[in-house]
């Protein structure tokens, strides 16, 4: 175990994740900062690309998204796509500067008819030198150690929210059914991205349990998305917001999360996902302040829309930032990256 890893804590209590919320909004981002700068490169951000490989149709009830097939937000479902039309997105994402090729499915879970296809579309996206992460839903055993094969550096299932606030926003599945994907996930040797979502409607006290069940994971997941809400018309949480704007999630109290994030798992990358088009410039800045360090980029997550090239490039100019190209810190010191072996074998790492 390196001098860095020994500084990892998986032992948070609920306490002391609140009591971080609760300090002043300068001493909280100085702390924050300040821990960032001990793990990672502070004027790095990485570059992430999202396509939607198997768009709609999707049998769960997520109260957050267009893809259920319960939601009434007019995204028609479709099939799998080609095999090389989805390269030929990586490529272009390549070309474009994104560094790690995220690719998602509305499913509740893969058929086993759709294995083969989705292996070559990994081994196919790594051929070209990029990281990959897939978010399919559910995973068996099996499943995981197929994509474990194939060479998938990351696995995203997040747990959306805390434990307490889960059954408010989804009823088709339940939180161990979350947790036990991850394990999965992490026992298959696959790197683990793991995030949630905020401003769903939920308390601070909510977003202290998101926290904390990421952070007492045996270990942190190296990926930690944090995703402000995009309210979709037709999503019962879209239609909430919508009758009740006063449930939004401010600015502060969302860099708030990112800053705690990056406080309590100090090694993982905190990602400014979904939400950013609706965010000023500051308060962008704010986060990347804060320790997020990663992005999508492109004009649309999935379905939804995104700030694109053009801007995010000007952005970086007007903050000094640059695309991350080095290692991620948590595979740098030994983390699995695509397929490494097993369990046992992490433990070993620390």
């Amino acid at each position: 175990m390196t001098g860095l890893e020994a500084s990892i804590r998986t032992d948070w209590t609920r306490e002391e994740i609140a009591a971080l919320f609760d300090l002043p909004f300068t001493e909280l981002l100085f702390r924050a900062a300040s821990v960032h700068r001990q793990h990672h490169r502070a004027d790095e951000v990485q570059l992430c690309t999202l396509l939607s490989i198997k768009t709609g149709g999707c049998p769960e009830d997520c109260g957050y998204c267009s893809q259920s097939a319960s939601a009434d937000s007019g995204v028609e479902a479709t099939k799998l796509m080609d095999v090389r039309a989805v390269l030929q997105g990586a490529a272009q994402a390549k070309d474009a500067g994104s560094q790690r090729f995220c690719m998602g499915a509305a499913w509740r879970n893969p058929k086993e008819r759709d294995m083969p296809k989705i292996v070559e579309i990994v081994k196919g996206v790594r051929a070209m030198g990029m990281e990959t992460c897939m978010t399919l839903g559910m995973l068996t055993p099996d499943q995981a150690a197929q994509l474990a094969e194939a060479g998938l550096d990351y696995y995203n299932h997040n747990v959306d929210t805390g434990p307490e606030y889960y059954d408010r926003v989804i009823t088709t599945r339940n939180y161990q059914d979350r947790l036990d994907t991850l394990e999965n996930v992490r026992n298959a040797g696959i790197n683990v991205c793991s995030g949630g979502i905020v401003g769903m409607g939920e308390t601070r006290a909510d977003r202290v349990g998101f926290v904390h069940t990421l952070a007492t994971l045996e270990r942190h997941p190296e990926s930690v998305p944090v995703n402000a809400l995009v309210p979709v018309k037709g999503t019962p949480l879209g239609d909430m917001l919508a009758d009740t704007p006063l449930a939004k999630i401010d600015d502060i109290e969302f860099v708030r999360t990112v800053a705690v994030a990056r406080i309590c798992m100090p090694m993982s990358m905190v990602r400014l996902s979904a939400g950013r088009e609706s965010m000023s410039n500051a308060t962008q800045a704010l986060c990347f302040m804060a320790g997020a360090n990663s992005i999508f980029t492109g004009d649309k997550l999935l379905t939804a829309p995104n700030a694109g090239d053009d801007s995010d490039a000007a952005l970086f100019a007007r903050l000094g930032l640059k695309p991350m190209e080095g290692e991620e810190p948590m595979r740098a010191v030994g983390g699995c990256s695509g397929g490494c072996a097993t369990k046992e074998a992490q433990a070993a790492l620390g």
